[in-house]
This record gives structure tokens, C-alpha cells and sequence, in this order.
């Protein structure tokens, strides 16, 4: 019986010697793997931390001069001339106005568009193309609304007016109803229609009394994000509704809170400046109440799934 031995040399044991184990490359990529996810993790804090600062310091300033200016007048007295003891409440009123037959106008025509294309628009061009524009209405800045309601109403009526303001905004609020209602009612399963229909209920009233209903909580938090939204546009408002130092009607030029603050911060008068300091104050005030009451809307009915 032979036995062959086998000679190793004493390169191959140095090249065996030198190469790493494996347990050791493991260490090094989860070291780097830690490395990275710690500079990652510590630049997102700082960078929202940064955030955070400068949006508290503008809540600071604003909650500062916001109160010092705040007062009985603010809420019962209209607009002053420069000199002269005066509130906001010819501007809170032509801003709640606007704002609300705003919604009133936009809010319908939303809903549908939202309803068609989640429930009727699966099929067809009309659907992505409704997408697409709606998109673009979206994204558009607030000012091109503004100047087409200047050159598609306000040159035809020749003068300025409330309507044209609420019809402005109305602009605004319609796509963001759109886009809300499509996404909540795509949330809602497909077994309840396919039960309601089994049960023998048109389309129809699948859409009103069921998706619609389940999908409620959710509509309603889109009407607050587009009431949000158009409760401190300006730029609209100066092609449409100009301003008013007195009481108006809806067919006249009216005071609203945007433009106001805009004129008296721009002014300079110290008693214009301290109104304006209140009016922003209560504009980002009713901003931020409508947005946190979106927000626990939007987390009642995700927990209600």
C-alpha cells in the first residue's frame, strides 16, 4: 500500500494566512452598513431640525406681534385710514364670504369629477385626460387663476367684485377635491359594491349610498385641505376682488384679510402694521385649525379600516 504526501509551500500557506476569513469581511460591511445608516440617519434629524427652527421662529415672531396687535377693534370695527383706530371686520367678513361660496361653488363640481373617475372612468380617453388636467390645475399658480377670472369675468362685467374672487377660488378648490375624492373612494373594498349589486342595486345608487358613504370621513378632510388652501391666497384676489375700506356687497369690489395684510404691511403706518400683524395671526390660526381637524379626520377613518 502506497501513501503520496503532498508538499504544501510556504507561499501558499502565507496567501492562505493573508486572506481574510469571512466572519471578518461580514464585521467590515455591517461596520460600514452602521456607518452609513448613523450619517444618514443624523443628517435627516438635522435637516428637520432646521426646519423645525425656522418654522418656530415664524410662529414665535407671528404669535408675538400677532397678539400685541390684537384687540376689541380688530372684531368690530372695519379698516382704517392711515391715523386712525380701525379693525379687520369688513376684511374678515369679505374673506369668509368668498371663501365660502368658494367651497359652495367648487365643491360640487369636484365631487362629481372625483366620483366619475373612480367609479365610471375605467374605460376611454375622458378619464386620463380629466387626470391630466386636473394635474396641471393642481400645480398651476394661483395667479394665472387670477388672471383668467380678471380677463374672463371682471373685463366682461367691467368693474371688480366679490363673485369673481369666490369664483377664483373656486378654481382652487376643485382639484384638490378631485384628487381626494378619487383617492378615497378607491380605498373603499370591492366586495361592498359587489354585494350591493348582487342585491340588485343600480350603479347609481351603489356610488351614492355606499362608496360615497364609506368614504365620507375622507371626502370631508379634502373639502377642509381646499378650504385651507384658499383661506390665505392673495394673488388671485388682486385681479378679482381688488379691496374695499368699507362694507360692500358680493357685486363690488370687497375687502378680504390677504389683501389687507398685503397693503398695511407694505404701508408706513405703525397702527396698519399692527393690524396686520393680527390679521395674519388669524389667518394662520384658522390654517392651522383646519388642517389639524383634516388630520384627525384622515386618522378616524383610517383606523374605522
Amino acid at each position: 500500500m502506497t501513501t503520496t504526501l503532498t508538499a504544501r509551500s510556504p507561499n501558499t500557506d502565507r496567501t492562505m494566512s493573508a486572506r481574510p476569513s469571512k466572519n471578518s469581511r461580514n464585521n467590515a460591511i455591517y461596520a460600514r452598513r452602521r456607518f452609513v445608516n448613523g450619517f444618514n440617519m443624523t443628517a435627516s434629524l438635522l435637516a428637520m431640525g432646521f426646519g423645525l427652527f425656522w418654522l418656530a421662529w415664524i410662529l414665535y415672531t407671528l404669535l408675538v406681534h400677532g397678539l400685541a396687535g390684537m384687540s376689541v377693534d380688530v372684531f368690530t370695527k372695519i379698516t382704517p385710514p392711515p391715523g386712525s383706530e380701525g379693525g379687520l371686520i369688513n376684511a374678515i367678513a369679505g374673506s369668509l364670504k368668498m371663501t365660502f361660496f368658494g367651497t359652495l361653488l367648487g365643491t360640487p363640481i369636484g365631487i362629481l369629477a372625483g366620483v366619475y373617475l373612480a367609479e365610471f372612468g375605467e374605460r376611454g380617453w375622458l378619464a386620463p385626460a380629466t387626470r391630466f388636467i386636473n394635474d396641471i390645475l393642481l400645480s398651476a399658480p394661483s395667479i394665472v387663476i387670477g388672471l383668467f377670472i380678471y380677463e374672463m369675468y371682471v373685463v366682461t362685467m367691467g368693474h371688480f367684485s366679490g363673485w369673481a374672487g369666490a369664483l377664483a377660488l373656486s378654481l382652487l378648490v376643485i382639484p384638490v377635491v378631485v384628487r381626494t375624492t378619487e383617492n378615497m373612494l378607491r380605498l373603499v373594498p370591492n366586495s361592498l359594491r359587489e354585494a350591493a349589486i348582487a342585491l340588485g342595486a343600480p350603479q347609481w345608487k351603489v356610488t351614492m349610498y355606499v362608496t360615497l358613504r364609506s368614504a365620507k370621513a375622507g371626502v370631508i378632510t379634502g373639502i377642509l385641505l381646499a378650504v385651507a388652501r384658499i383661506s390665505g391666497e392673495t394673488a388671485p384676489l388682486l385681479f378679482t376682488a381688488l379691496n374695499n375700506q368699507f362694507w360692500s356687497g358680493m357685486n363690488q369690489p370687497m375687502a378680504n384679510l390677504p389683501i389687507v395684510i398685503f397693503q398695511f404691511a407694505m404701508s408706513p403706518y405703525e397702527d396698519w402694521h399692527a393690524l396686520a400683524w393680527a390679521g395674519a395671526l388669524l389667518i394662520t390660526l384658522s390654517v392651522l385649525t383646519l388642517n389639524i381637524v383634516a388630520r384627525w379626520l384622515g386618522s378616524q377613518k383610517s383606523q374605522s379600516h
